[in-house]
């Protein structure tokens, strides 16, 4: 006999026994309830005085019997079911109330946070007859405060619809709304949201260039949502109202992903997922996934790897239906659900056998590397916030065809080049990762390797993208992480790219207010006076360093 959800403590083993039998029984398609199913429920729930509540699927089979006290139901875990974009969960909910009440607000909740296709509840007169039936199914059209639409209550036998016409009716209305929005077969359809106490300013651009990373990882953004607070939900991080409407608004856009720019801790995690029907990640996981698209190198996707499992490790406790909405990732790349099938000790046996490859990777690496500076050709390194234009820099210095594209982290794998001056110098310059603000613990320690080669460069070449508002942060940003690697002693020249897209006199403020050269990378005629400058500066001795803005 299948099992019975809910509280069952203190019933007779014949009222248990009773309660079991409903699982026999089926339901036309077309109705919500048959007449007959729904007597003997009021009957069983009179007796008992605890509500009664069945899951029915689109079949007319029963899925789940639920027992509840006499007030409310708790619905048990209905995941087995999934509900895709413009379509509804297959199941439908119908409970007893003991009193001659309508539908709660919880049962609202429940029928759209769990896209059920309808929410019914029988009424139970005094004898232990069925009364009214309540009934209400999710309406795309409403706004996200009533996503529902509420029918007039009366007798069952009153009630002249057919549910098969009314669910396919409400799937062709989410349908619709989702394609109104279509995008690429397979593309994530995300709302971005960013839970912070930091001024208004400062939540804005990291919103926004949390919209940058999400198109750079392939994800269409159909919303972004800033909530200012003064304390942090330790357990929604939004608080759970807040997480309820957030469902609610996420299925009438058709979305497909949650992203939060905030790192979520493993309680939160589990927390959220358990109360949100999508897939969930946060900023950390969105990086990691975009390095995961990115690395080519055996050394950059080793790194990876070893990054996405430690991040993956401390939320293996959470494993749990919701986890599966989680580690998948943008479309499950990366290690993914497969991962969450192996328990912590063959997880850390993996990442030490990557740590192991990993450290013979870099050691042919570096053999390679020591070949090169026997010649005794200095090197410049290319460094700066992702997007900046490293990638554009060094294909127009040396003439090469290095992947660059208008998108956050579009490479990932480090380059060198040689570059001859006029005065027939020769160097290295070596295109970096670029950083960005609060940067995943877990890529600083796995691509350190990396970036300590920046220790053996003789200048550093830091790039700043003048065009965008938000660059003394950024440049911060790329100071605190040089700080971090102990860099501040190699000598660094600031160039503020971009100055096609900004006025002239902006460039040259910026430039000489920082002690800084202006140019377009895409220009080379503009690049004279860097060059220049790189030459002279590898020439002699090192000038002072100055402090970060």
């Amino acid at each position: 006999m299948k099992k019975i959800f809910g509280n069952t403590s203190g019933l007779k083993a014949a009222q248990i026994k009773q309660i079991e039998s409903l699982y026999h029984h089926r339901v036309p398609p077309e109705l919500v309830i048959s007449q007959t199913l729904a007597e003997e429920i009021c009957a069983i729930s009179s007796e008992i005085r605890r509500q009664i509540g069945l899951l029915i699927n689109r079949s007319g089979k029963i899925d789940s019997v639920i027992v509840g006290d006499h007030q409310g139901i708790l619905l048990p875990d209905t995941s087995h079911y999934k509900a895709p974009p413009g379509r509804l969960k297959g199941l439908r909910c119908v409970h007893t109330h003991l009193k001659q009440e309508p539908l709660t607000p919880d049962d609202l909740t429940d029928l759209a946070l769990l896209r059920l296709d309808l929410m019914g509840a029988i009424t139970v007169s005094e004898d232990g007859a069925s009364g009214k039936l309540h009934l209400a199914h999710i309406f795309p059209g409403q706004s996200a405060e009533y996503p529902y639409e509420i029918y007039t209550p009366k007798p069952l036998d009153d009630f002249d619809i057919d549910c098969t016409e009314m669910i396919k009716a409400v799937e062709d209305e989410l349908s619709r709304t989702s394609a109104l929005r279509k995008v690429g077969e397979g593309t994530e359809r995300a709302i971005l949201i960013s839970v912070t106490s930091a001024p208004k300013r400062r939540a804005e651009a990291s919103i926004n260039e949390l919209k940058e990373l999400a198109r750079s990882g392939g994800i269409h953004v159909l919303d972004a949502i800033i909530q200012q607070r003064k304390r942090i939900d330790p357990k929604y991080l939004m608080g759970r109202g807040k997480v309820e409407e957030l469902t609610i608004y996420a299925m009438q856009q058709g979305a497909t992903l949650i992203v939060f720019d905030q790192e979520l801790n493993p309680s939160q995690i589990r927390s959220i997922t358990d109360k949100i029907e999508f897939k969930v990640i946060d900023r950390t996981q969105l990086i990691l996934d975009i390095f995961a698209q990115r690395a080519q190198s055996r050394e950059g996707k080793l790194q990876v790897e070893l990054a996405q499992l430690k991040y993956l490790l401390p939320r293996l406790i959470t494993k749990n239906t919701a986890m599966s909405r989680l580690t998948g990732g943008i479309g499950g790349r990366g290690p993914g659900e497969t991962k969450l099938e192996i328990n912590r000790r063959r997880v850390r046996d993996k990442i030490n056998r990557i740590e192991k490859e990993l450290s013979n990777v870099i050691k042919h690496r570096q053999q390679q590397k020591a070949k090169r500076e026997k010649k005794g050709l200095p090197v410049i390194s290319i460094i700066g916030y992702t997007n900046a234009g490293k990638s554009t820099l060094l294909n127009t210095l040396t003439k090469s065809r290095v992947l660059a594209e208008s998108r956050l982290f579009a490479t990932l794998d480090p380059s060198s080049r040689r570059l001859k001056f006029p005065q027939e110098k020769e160097v290295i310059i070596t295109d970096t990762v670029g950083f960005i603000k609060d940067l995943p613990k877990e890529l600083k320690v796995a691509f350190r390797a990396t970036l300590e080669e920046l220790e053996k460069a003789d200048l550093l070449l830091h790039i700043i993208d003048a065009s965008n508002p938000d660059y003394p942060s950024q440049i911060d940003s790329v100071g605190k992480i040089l700080s971090e690697l102990g860099l501040e002693r190699i000598p660094r020249i600031r160039v503020f790219n971009k100055m096609d897209l900004i006025d002239k006199e902006t460039a040259e403020y910026l430039s000489n207010q920082n002690e800084g050269i202006a140019i377009s990378a895409k220009e080379p005629e503009s690049l004279l006076p860097l060059i220049e400058k790189m030459a002279g500066r590898v020439a002699s001795e090192p000038e002072p360093v100055y402090s970060v803005i």
